[in-house]
């Protein structure tokens, strides 16, 4: 066999279709004249027949069209028609917002698929507040899977300015579209009320419609997010909100507001907030470890951003655990510091706490739950399947200026809203740490014995005696266990678990900024990257992605305390650290967990 060569001409192509364009604008050769509005466009039926699955059928071998001259389309615009043509002889499709609706319709009418999907990607690109239920109609009348979807989660995210703007466009929406966009998980800074007017609202625009339709329609509304007062008048506020499977939804919204303690391990997609389940608290803390504010800030991951709560800690709290249940917020114990009056003259008076708070993020509310059994201060907490363990810690003694700390272990059932004991810890431990793997209980580090010591400890005496030691507890089991003990004594640290490993970070007054991770498989520790600063006191919380976010703390500087305002991310994956950005001011003695927030 000889050889031989294949050689291809990219400019053979773009010189053909140029031709047929010249031939076309010269109106020479031309076979057949469509007609759209009025206006002729002489064309080839060759061209049109290759190019589009509509004129391949049209011009076929047993159709009346195949020997005429003329072809009406009344169906079509002359400027949809002729932009079409244009893209069949050029490759090139003219579109802009005001054409699009022709351009897409004769698109999709000729079947000329390529030209389809410009419209739909112009589309996707250009969504905003101004076109996105225009586009959302587009996109569901012709079945554009990817813009429809597109233009519904805009349609969310931009519902605050639309409600405000643009009413008359979301009660002209298709009721897919708004189906999609009331079953969104996030719709930032609108009230669940105002969705439920909106979906009233539409059906008075719109109806009548099926009782099957509108039933669903409302179906997607979350009326745990409705307070109690006014879930009661909502069944009369609209004959639609009447019949039998949305007063069951009502009746069930007022039954999980009376739940109480329970409402954490309760909650549905009736009662789940529409937010961002990343949002980060900070919880208490401020610029001075002495006097803890009762400020709450808010930090967006995304935007790096920092807001504060509304309602503020009903106490000032140091010492004190943090955790998330169900979309709410537990604050558990610590030292509660007042100002005081000792002889006249201004004193802080600090008492160890057993009180619990819940914040309901949903109407903005602190609420006091049942305390604890055991009054706690530098204590650990963590959650399994729903259960807060409260672990070890110290308290002042009743009537002593003396401290003690504890071996003690209680958990929280949130079904009777009632705090139990759980298997002691082998001896008293304080300013330990904690963290869930594989739903058992890591403890490491704090000072172990039973010391007393008084109120103002030096708490570097404190950590020439801490630990290293790592226990285990499994909660089908009653024992704790050791496991192999970290590389370095830690007092005042922080454990996180991310990517199946603990990670170990420095507490107070350690000489290096040393991390470790724990291979709970081979019982084992390996020492990380070290921290960029060798801070303590700070907060901690691991992301969804497994990134640590450190938040502010106390470093030594020239042989004086100093509050930093810094923000730093650990990339566990890659082992890596860096500043992300600052806090609006010094921090120290937050704790931090994540939970869903309204805009």
């Amino acid at each position: 066999m000889e050889n031989y060569s294949l050689l291809y001409s990219s400019s053979h192509r773009t010189g053909l279709l140029s031709g047929f364009q010249r031939l076309r604008s010269q109106k020479r050769m031309c076979d057949v004249v469509l007609e759209a509005g009025g206006v002729s466009f002489p064309c080839h039926r060759a061209l049109l027949a290759s190019s589009s699955d509509y004129f391949w059928a049209l011009f076929g071998e047993s159709t009346v069209e195949r020997l005429a001259d003329s072809i009406s389309l009344p169906a079509l615009t002359p400027e949809g028609l002729d932009a079409i043509l244009d893209f069949l002889y050029s490759g090139w499709l003219s579109v802009s917002p005001p054409t699009l609706p022709v351009v897409l319709a004769a698109a999709r009418y000729l079947q000329v698929e390529p030209a389809v999907s410009i419209c739909e990607r112009f589309m996707i690109d250009g969504l905003n507040a101004e076109n996105c239920c225009c586009y959302a109609n587009l996109a569901e009348h012709h079945a554009l899977a990817d813009a429809l979807e597109a233009a519904n989660q805009t349609i969310a995210i931009e519902m605050g300015a639309l409600l405000k703007d643009n009413r008359d466009d979301l009660l002209g929406l298709n009721v897919q579209s708004l189906m999609a966009v009331l079953d969104a998980d996030e719709i930032p800074a609108v009230k669940e009320a105002e969705l439920i007017k909106l979906a009233l609202d539409w059906l008075d625009e719109n109806g009548p419609i099926s009782l099957l339709k509108s039933n669903l329609l409302l179906s997607h509304l979350r009326f745990g997010l409705v307070a109690p007062s006014d879930l009661s008048s909502l069944s009369h506020a609209h004959r639609a909100m009447a019949t039998p499977l949305i007063r069951s939804q009502l009746t069930r919204a007022l039954e999980y507001h009376r739940m109480g303690a329970a409402q954490p391990i309760r909650q549905t997609r009736q009662s789940t907030l529409r937010a961002s389940p990343n949002c980060v608290l900070l919880v208490g803390g401020g610029p001075s470890p002495d006097w803890p504010e009762q400020q709450v800030l808010a930090f967006d991951p995304r935007s790096r951003k920092f807001s504060s709560l509304s309602s503020s800690l009903p106490l000032r709290l140091r010492g004190h655990c943090a955790c998330s249940v169900g979309g709410f917020l537990f604050v558990i114990g610590g030292e509660e510091v007042k100002e005081g009056d000792d002889d006249g003259k201004k004193s802080v008076d600090v008492a160890t706490s057993n009180q619990v708070w819940r914040y309901d993020p949903r109407f903005d509310c602190w609420e006091k739950m049942e305390s604890m059994l055991e009054r706690r201060a530098q204590f650990t907490c963590c959650v399994i399947e729903e259960v807060i363990y409260a672990i070890g810690g110290r308290q002042t003694r009743q009537g002593a200026c003396r401290q003690t700390s504890m071996a003690s272990v209680e958990f929280y059932d949130m079904a009777t809203g009632v705090w139990r004991r759980g298997p002691a810890l082998p001896r008293p431990l304080y300013g330990h740490a904690s963290a869930v793997l594989d739903d058992c209980i890591y403890v490491s580090g704090g000072v172990p014995g039973n010391q007393d010591s008084g109120i103002n400890a030096n708490n570097q005496e404190d950590h020439r005696e801490s630990s290293k030691e790592l226990l285990h507890w499994d909660p089908k089991g009653r024992v704790w266990e050791k496991r192999a003990p970290m590389s370095i004594a830690r007092f005042g640290h922080r454990l996180a678990t991310a990517h199946g490993h603990i990670y170990a970070l420095l507490g107070m007054y350690e000489p290096f900024c040393d991390i470790e991770q724990y291979n709970s498989a081979s019982d084992h520790w390996t020492r990380l990257r070290p921290l960029l600063i060798g801070s303590f006191n700070y907060g901690m919380v691991v992301t969804p992605s497994g990134n640590l976010l450190v938040f502010g703390g106390r470093k030594w500087s020239d042989g004086q305390e100093v509050i930093v305002k810094s923000v730093l991310e650990y990339d566990t994956k890659k082992d890596r650290w860096r500043e992300i950005c600052q806090l609006p001011r010094p921090l120290t003695g937050t704790e931090c967990t994540l939970l869903p927030l309204p805009d």
